[in-house]
């Protein structure tokens, strides 16, 4: 595990990310197109990713209303859930493994992860009144544990002058597995489609650190 120092959403932090897959993605990774074929979304982020690589930059990133609410409104429930469990949530900036990488919100203590999520208002009643896990979170925080090597994640559901939701999600080892897995197949796919464009356009990978080694060796071989 390497932790880059950097702050989420600097030039820094969209180099280091660049060409590698991240937990926020990991649902689509997962995503089976109709009648289980491919799905549209995957193929479009294995290009996206494959692009990356071979400019050797990060795309530009769309961030719309509810993602730029999200980025204010973070540090406000980052406190609150500071206050509320008498912590001192550690920000970072980018983790990585050899094969994928992750932003938590925060590392918690020696074990934990800290995930924000600003829903709003009539959304978060809704998740309230379910009072679980919300499973559109689960492979984005199962995989934030797997590339962290932690033991759970404090998922936090906040917006203004509502009650917070906070529900703690443990590792799922067969979960994390398959997931793995199905990162492993995504990443010979993208190391597939980089040597491909490599030989019809006589392009060479350069190689930077944001590139898992086996990306770089597929599209150099």
């Amino acid at each position: 595990m390497q932790i880059v120092d950097c702050q989420q959403n600097s030039p820094e932090w969209y180099a280091a990310r660049a060409g590698l897959p991240t937990a926020s993605q990991f649902k689509v990774i997962l995503a089976n197109g109709r009648g289980g074929g491919e799905s549209k979304t995957r193929k479009s982020y294995l290009h996206r990713l494959a692009a990356e690589i071979l400019t050797g930059k990060p795309l530009e990133s769309y961030a719309n209303q509810a993602m730029q609410r999200g980025h204010e409104m973070e540090p406000e429930a980052r406190n609150f859930y500071s206050f509320l469990r008498d912590v001192e949530p550690q920000q970072v900036g980018f983790i990585r493994n050899d094969v994928a990488g992750c932003s938590p919100d925060s590392l918690i203590g020696d074990s934990g992860v800290l995930e924000i999520k600003t829903q709003r208002g009539d959304l978060l009643i809704e998740t309230l009144m379910k009072d679980r896990f919300p499973p559109e979170h689960k492979s984005q925080v199962q995989g934030q544990l797997w590339i962290t090597q932690r033991e759970w994640c404090d998922l936090v559901v906040y917006w203004p002058g509502l009650p917070t939701f906070i529900t703690r999600e443990f590792r799922d080892e067969k979960y994390i597995s398959d997931l793995a897995a199905a990162v492993d197949q995504f990443n010979a796919e993208l190391a597939e489609i980089v040597e491909r464009i490599c030989a019809y356009g006589g392009l060479s990978v350069p190689e930077t650190e944001s590139k898992p080694p086996n990306l770089v060796a597929a599209a150099n071989a």
